[in-house]
């Protein structure tokens, strides 16, 4: 017995200290748990209440006991207060994810928690999830709010149309999107009294597809009184959260604009790959334009990737991508690369990892739309998808549309598409290629088949 616990002792003293100065916080909502080393003070657990003062308290005991490294769970949003304060403090703050350290037995107390997190990071166990500097995060927390604003506003376009279906106002049938010049025109004008169909179908836009007898046939319904009142209300909070959104346009105009001023390219903004449709809910800015003068690098030459989507992934990701030393890390991170579960020699498993991540949807979404067009990608979609399925290539694509973000941001490459046919061909090269050596192995050669009509 005492043979076996010098053996354990002596294991233990092979593990290093890389972190001698680390300190563990296990956070929650109303009080956060933080241990130290046990020589820099006599009470080296201690518990804060998460109010402001005592979080600023919590910080000065760390430095009065040495403490330049803190790794803490990235629980909810309740790090965030935290996780400013100690960054202000200048201490590096580590950012660990929950699964990587909550399957441990005997250890799920607040007390256990912070002592452990406090012990795998002196023993640089631990990995920091990715947080952007502070100008990306704030970029970030715009977008997010600004799609936070545009979800609410979505559930509000869904109120008009029931408003007008129980009329048996069958506008959204004839109108591709009832936000648009037309549909907003009409419902405007019987929120306004405007009851006749003919003169509600004279406030049909030029370029509607529906004709305006289609249109007037449409609006002949019950204009009662309770229906009108829901339609009054859905249109007033529509047309809020578009006020919304559109201050928080000019406030990542003036970011956009604040970032810009400090490193502008070299050379002028290219021409762009085609001629790109103003999306909806596209930003009221030229989006491209002030991309370009943050990064250098112009993003929109790939494929799926359009000036709001290249916006959104630089506020997820950053603009330096340093962080991840290769495209192969980026995909990882991603969850976008093959899994690795391997035991015995036998490979178990290589699904793909699930994510939450939002650039990783992005992504995937970016894919889907990529494989409707006539590019490279489009046609690496489409094979793929012919083969192993639509989900799989799905991913596929949308690790490739990665490995393209990253090399162009981080390399600066300059992407340009050969086009589908060019894919196409390479594609049939290879399959030739491999065919034939194939038959040279079991001693036959490949020719091709002559031209019809040729004996």
């Amino acid at each position: 017995m005492g043979q076996s616990k010098s053996k354990k002792r002596s294991r233990s003293k092979r593990l290093s200290m890389l972190n001698p100065n680390a300190a563990g916080i296990d956070v929650g909502s109303q009080f956060h748990v933080v241990a130290v080393p046990e020589d820099r003070d006599d009470e080296p657990v201690r518990s804060f209440r998460s109010f402001t003062g005592d979080l600023h308290r919590l910080a000065d005991w760390l430095l009065a006991c040495r403490i330049d490294t803190v790794a803490m769970e990235s629980t909810g949003i309740y790090w965030v207060p935290l996780y400013e304060i100690l960054v202000d403090q200048g201490i590096a703050v580590i950012l660990a994810n929950a699964r990587d350290v909550k399957h441990v037995p005997g250890r799920k107390t607040d007390v256990n928690d912070a002592q452990w997190l406090q012990q795998l990071h002196g023993y640089g166990l631990l990995r920091g999830s990715f947080h952007p500097p502070a100008d990306i995060a704030a970029l970030r927390a715009y977008l997010r709010q600004r799609e936070r604003l545009l979800d609410y506003a979505a559930s509000h376009i869904q109120h008009m149309q029931k408003a007008l279906m129980q009329m048996n106002l069958q506008l959204h049938h004839v109108v591709s999107d009832i936000t648009g010049k037309t549909g907003m025109r009409i419902i405007r004008a019987i929120l306004d009294e405007t009851r006749e169909p003919t003169v509600l179908a004279e406030f049909r836009d030029v370029r509607c597809k529906a004709s305006a007898e289609t249109i007037a046939q449409a609006l002949e319904g019950n204009y009662r009184p309770e229906h009108l009142f829901a339609l009054r209300q859905a249109v007033a909070l529509y047309d809020t959260y578009q006020s919304h959104v559109a201050a928080c346009d000019r406030q990542l105009e003036v970011l956009l604009a604040r970032l810009n001023a400090l490193e502008p390219p070299d050379s002028p903004l290219p021409a762009p790959r085609d001629k790109m449709p103003r999306q909806p809910n596209a930003l009221n800015f030229d989006v491209r334009a002030a991309l370009y003068a943050m990064i250098g690098v112009d993003l929109t030459r790939i494929h799926s990737i359009g000036p709001y989507l290249a916006l959104k992934l630089v506020g997820e990701c950053g603009t330096d991508l340093s962080k991840w030393p290769s495209a192969k890390h980026f995909t990882s991170w991603l969850c976008l690369a093959p899994g690795n579960k391997i035991s015995g020699g036998k490979v178990l498993s290589s699904h793909t990892r699930r994510s939450k991540n939002r650039a990783t949807a992005m992504l995937r979404l970016a894919a889907v739309n990529v494989g409707k067009t006539d590019s490279a990608l489009g046609a690496f979609y489409r094979r793929l998808a012919a083969r192993i399925g639509k989900a799989k290539a799905v991913t596929a694509t949308a690790r490739k549309v990665a490995v393209l973000f990253y090399n162009t941001l981080h390399y600066g490459v300059d992407y340009s598409d050969p086009g589908a046919s060019y894919y196409e061909e390479r594609h049939r090269e290879r399959v030739l290629h491999n065919l034939s050596r194939r038959a040279k192995q079991f001693g036959y050669t490949l020719e091709p088949a002559p031209a019809p009509g040729v004996s």
